[in-house]
């Protein structure tokens, strides 16, 4: 055995050892992005575990999603299981086990710390994705964040967006000429489809406090920290949670500046799933994701997709990712076959090394890998033994989990919902002030406020101007603001009437049964 630990080489990441030589990721090439593919059971995972140790040991901060619950257990120390002491040692090292720091997170807030966004964070774009919005629809989204915007309306959660729709189709008159048609059935039809998005539980993930993307960027005891996102009940709203990744993306594009090609990369972000990023996803979307990997990687961010067919990720993105991991892949059927000879096409050839045949022999535990190296261009494949992960492989358990959220840095920082001052309660405000009645000539009883409140709602204010050649009132159409309070007014009055009207009803139902005692 080797005196030399292949683990400790300076700026590299160890891979596997395959071709007589060791396999390593070099962290000045780990933002150029990477893809780990295979069929399931293959060892992905374990592959996703052993580079997100190499990069926390080198002090890169990492992000994973946990789709099976497996990766959960690389916050606890690993067990000597044989198969591992034994690839250990035909590495040239004696394998130890090792646990690293790890946050949990969930967008549930079930198990680990809550992450949440806000609407005006998504976007329209995002967001028309979010509800499987059509042309016409994802056109009707864009005015009600315009008209936000424009009114200075804030918008946080579901209920702020559901009230702006509810006031763009009560406005849709006046809007129509400057920002176009608003069809009721449209706004209908995306307000159904908001039902099946609070369904499947957004309604935790939009609001406040919003997830502060720098608390993923840390590092503890000079090990990168890993966040873990507990994807399995997620992974029911598979658009959900692709969407959240590319948002996270999004907004880590936005928020970091530009470092070009760092010594290491700032943040290593894994999407396992990839292909439910792609899936049905338009050409819009498709677009935006292509430009985001491929700038993003001068923030000093690495993406690695995770999926089992390298046919799974468009052309236009597979070509922006330079480390590559292929595990086995089966060719039961001509489309597995086509992928056979995509993923063996995409690696550079050996001399003498037919990889097409080689995809279809793999073993659990080995991959072809191919890297980038100091001059950013692809090494040779190499039929490779993944090196063995040091911390758990599988999950915690649920006293584990709680036991490293109770110890948390982030503990209490998320867990507690904000209700800010955002586009519903402006509205409601807005409402308020209008139903403010002028000093009442009556005593003041509950009639003459009423009686003050519907004469502002329905006649009051600035009386309008008079025709100079009829001498009658001209009729003057409303703004915006002034539906804005109408709508709103008009909903609060109905309200009181309602109550009113059940108080009356109360006492009559009252003296009919009591008159019968």
């Amino acid at each position: 055995m080797s005196t030399t630990d292949p683990r400790n080489e300076p700026g590299m990441v160890l891979v596997g050892k395959g071709e007589g030589e060791f396999q390593y990721l070099n962290l000045k090439r780990a933002n150029r992005h990477g893809l780990v593919t295979g069929a399931t059971g293959t060892g992905k995972t374990v592959t996703l575990q052993t580079l997100a140790e190499g990069f926390s040991n080198a002090g890169v901060p990492v992000f994973a999603a946990d789709v099976k619950g497996d990766l959960s257990g690389i916050a606890m120390p690993g067990e000597p299981k044989e198969h591992f002491v034994k690839r250990a040692a035909e590495l040239g090292y004696e394998w130890q086990p090792d646990e690293y720091p790890v946050v949990f997170w969930d967008l549930f807030g079930e198990q680990g710390h809550p992450i949440r966004a806000t609407i005006s964070e998504m976007g329209p774009l995002l967001l028309s994705r979010l509800l499987e919005a059509n042309d016409v629809q994802e056109g009707v989204i864009n005015i009600v964040f315009r008209v936000a915007d424009d009114n200075g309306l804030i918008l946080h959660d579901l209920k702020d967006f559901r009230a702006m729709l509810q006031l763009i189709s009560d406005s849709r008159a006046e809007l129509q000429q400057k920002y176009g048609n608003v069809a009721p059935a449209t706004v209908g039809a995306l307000q159904r489809q908001l039902l099946v998005l609070e369904n499947q539980g957004a309604t935790k993930f939009f609001g406040e406090p919003p997830l502060n993307l720098h608390d993923f960027i840390r590092t503890e005891r000079g090990q990168g920290v890993i966040n873990i996102l507990a994807a399995d009940k997620l992974m029911r709203s598979p658009r959900l949670y692709a969407t959240f990744l590319l948002w996270m993306l999004s907004e880590l594009f936005e928020t970091l500046p530009e470092v070009g090609d760092p010594e290491k990369p700032k943040l290593v972000f894994f999407f396992d799933e990839a292909h439910l990023l792609f899936d049905n996803s338009p050409k819009a979307l498709l677009d935006a994701v292509e430009q985001v990997v491929r700038l993003i990687r001068s923030k000093g961010v690495g993406v690695y997709f995770v999926t089992q067919n390298p046919l799974d990720v468009p052309e236009t993105v597979l070509g922006q990712l330079g480390n590559r991991v292929q595990h086995a892949l089966r060719a039961f059927t001509p489309r597995d076959q086509k992928a056979v000879r995509a993923a063996a096409e995409t690696f550079r050839q050996r001399k003498g090394f037919d990889t097409a045949t080689a995809i279809t022999e793999l073993k659990v535990g080995e991959a072809l890998v191919s890297t980038l190296d100091l001059k950013g261009a692809p090494t040779e494949v190499a039929r490779t033994f993944i090196a063995p992960p040091a911390a758990r492989v599988g999950p915690i358990t649920e006293s584990e989990r709680r036991k490293i959220m109770q110890n948390s840095p982030m503990r209490g920082r998320y867990e507690e919902t904000v209700d800010a001052d955002s586009a519903f309660e402006q509205l409601q405000k807005r409402a308020q002030e209008a139903q403010q009645p002028a000093a009442p000539a009556g005593d003041g009883g509950i009639m003459d406020q009423i009686g003050g409140m519907l004469g502002g709602i329905l006649g009051g204010g600035k009386p309008p101007p008079i025709n100079p050649k009829t001498g009658k009132p001209m009729r003057v159409p409303p703004t915006l603001t002034e539906q804005i309070i109408k709508q709103a007014s008009t909903s609060a009055a109905r309200s009181i009437g309602t109550q009113v009207s059940r108080a009356i009803l109360r006492g009559v139902l009252g003296g009919i049964f009591g008159g019968k005692r």
